[in-house]
């Protein structure tokens, strides 16, 4: 089993940049695929970035790409989200979750472990 703790969330202006960290816990860390997730108030969940395993492979969604980043920290059990030229449209919860599986890019059904998630608001 995993456990997910985010943070790094808060206000930004638009044009800015945070970085949100989410840490695990447990001793198989690297051996699961890790994404990030974000969902907007009345709108449904969705997709942001994900990181493979080993290969540090990475897969974002076309909203994101460019100007966010994902990466990760074996030997800290820590995945990070850059996020640069932030948009007001990107205001969210963000949550990092983890999944088992081989598959590239993971389905979303495969993210299994799921932290609370840290909230981002961009200001115009």
């Amino acid at each position: 089993q995993v456990q997910l703790v985010e943070s790094g969330g808060g206000l930004v202006q638009a044009g800015g940049s945070l970085r949100l960290s989410c840490a695990a816990s447990g001793r198989t860390f690297s051996m699961y695929v890790m994404g990030w997730f974000r969902q907007a108030p009345g709108k449904e969940r969705e997709f942001v970035a994900a990181i493979s395993r080993y290969s540090g492979i990475t897969y974002y969604a076309d909203s994101v790409k460019g100007r966010f980043t994902i990466s990760r920290d074996n030997a800290k059990n820590t995945v990070y989200l850059h996020m640069t030229r932030l948009k007001p449209e990107d205001t969210a919860s963000y949550y990092c979750a983890a999944a088992w599986t081989s598959g590239w890019p993971p389905s979303d059904m495969a993210y299994e472990y799921w932290g609370q998630g840290t909230l981002v608001t961009v200001s115009s």
